[in-house]
């Protein structure tokens, strides 16, 4: 079977299945939608974000990108969390690295050149910066702990935009957690949230 084809049905028998169950599902969605999470994470293939968190449809505001990265010279992201923040009012953003990130790797290894190297150059820089620490590691220690540092450097470059800062200031929220997923036992360990009154403790 064409694998663009097996897609299309597998929506078509999820579609069915979802309004056998809860007929007025789709027309609940098509109201409109009330997250209460932005969620921030890796383009990579193997961390479905509504799966590893047990959420359905219209429960997450998602923005995905290598490596997870917040830029302020990214207008996608930017966009993404004003929208989710001015209009959608959500009171948590996310970001989710994880263990075994292929951009992370490729910051602490050289990304070939071109438009990948130069997206990934935050990255290296956190790399940069720790260098002596990170280099007492072994390779694969070496390689989880940069996801680490790099998934909270965004939580404080989301801390940094004006409309978190804004935010903070009228409404007193969101908060900004900084969570690592792990691919070989799929848990989810949270690192960092900040709120505007500082670091929080979240479990």
């Amino acid at each position: 079977m064409n694998p663009a084809r097996r897609l299309l049905l597998a929506n078509k028998s999820w579609a069915q299945e979802r309004r056998a169950i809860d007929p007025e599902f789709f027309a609940r969605l098509a109201s409109g939608q009330q997250p209460e999470f932005l969620w921030i994470s890796c383009s990579d293939s193997r961390v479905p974000e509504t799966q590893l968190t047990v959420t359905d449809a219209g429960e997450l505001f998602v923005h995905r990108n290598v490596a997870n990265l917040v830029r302020a010279d990214d207008r996608n992201v930017l966009c993404v969390l004003q929208y989710a923040i001015e209009a959608l009012k959500v009171r948590h953003v996310i970001v989710c690295g994880h263990y075994g990130c292929g951009g992370v790797k490729a910051a602490i290894n050289g990304a070939p050149p071109g438009r990948l190297s130069e997206w990934l150059d935050p990255v290296a820089e956190i790399y940069k910066q720790h260098r002596a620490q990170l280099d007492l590691l072994t390779e694969e220690e070496r390689w989880a702990k940069l996801v680490e540092l790099n998934t909270v450097a965004q939580v404080h470059r989301l801390a940094q935009t004006d409309v978190i800062e804004n935010a903070w200031a009228k409404h007193n929220y969101p908060y900004l957690h900084a969570w690592v997923y792990s691919l070989p036992d799929g848990l989810i360990q949270p690192l960092l949230t900040l709120s505007p009154t500082g670091p929080q403790k979240l479990l």
